[in-house]
């Protein structure tokens, strides 16, 4: 039997339409002969013209969000407490059992961009493509926001994951689930027109609020959802581990067993 591994993750990158402005990464590529007096310093007497072709080291220089990319959200991010009251647990705490398990995808792309997916719409999905769900299986879903990154409606695009349907994979045991989209959410532009109406504010970030009542995390801006069988495969998605951190970039991986 073979196995392929299909790469989930998008890249982490400067310049494109990822994040809101205030928290779009930016990103400084130094090349070989950028850098090569940093290594002439280590040490004394060597000279650029020791070096192979005058080159040092090629490295970049970073200022980012731990939502940038491809990340895993911890507990916390969502709110201080979770499970009821306890303190959330946040991504250096995450248990590593979590983070590898099989895999489940929700294909939502049908769904418009804004939409807020129910607990029957769930169950309906899951009836059709016959699952029934485990613990710990790692949920993804599959919106209309996957192919849209980087161009510039992508924050607008896809559906979003709410407290109800959130819910009913919390409990029957998942603890991680994931999406293409920018947010587990519905796009806050689309929520913001609901609040605007109703200044109902259980509709703000409910999907991510549900971990108040049972913590889970979950993976955002996926990617290549769409050739992923619905079930069949496993899913590794191990996050940096930041001390204290709300999220951690993964590169996220579906294991497939052809």
């Amino acid at each position: 039997m073979s196995r392929r591994i299909v790469d989930i993750s998008v890249a982490l990158q400067s310049g494109i339409v990822s994040d809101p402005p205030f928290m779009l990464p930016k990103i400084d590529y130094k090349t070989g002969p950028e850098t090569a007096e940093r290594l002439e310093a280590f040490f004394p007497g060597l000279t650029r013209a020791d070096l192979p072709n005058g080159e040092g080291w090629a490295m970049e220089f970073m200022e980012v969000a731990t939502h940038n990319g491809t990340h895993l959200d911890a507990p916390y991010h969502h709110h201080s407490t979770m499970d009821g009251g306890q303190r959330a647990i946040t991504i250096d705490e995450v248990p590593l059992e979590w983070c590898m398990a099989p895999g489940v995808k929700l294909d939502f792309r049908h769904l418009a961009d804004g939409h807020v997916v129910t607990a029957a719409e769930v169950e309906a999905e899951l009836a059709r493509i016959g699952y029934d769900v485990q613990p710990l299986d790692i949920v993804l879903v599959n919106t209309a926001a996957g192919v849209k990154y980087g161009d510039p409606d992508y924050l607008d695009a896809g559906c979003g994951m709410g407290r109800e349907a959130t819910l009913y994979l919390l409990e029957r045991g998942v603890r991680v689930t994931g999406t293409d989209a920018w947010s587990w959410d519905a796009p806050f532009s689309h929520t913001a027109k609901r609040w605007a109406e109703t200044h109902d504010p259980s509709i703000i970030w409910e999907g991510h609020r549900a971990s108040m009542e049972i913590g889970y995390c979950h993976i955002e801006k996926l990617s290549s959802l769409e050739i992923l069988p619905a079930t069949g495969f496993t899913v590794c998605c191990f996050p940096i581990k930041i001390k204290g951190g709300s999220a951690g970039f993964t590169r996220a991986v579906a294991i497939l067993d052809d």
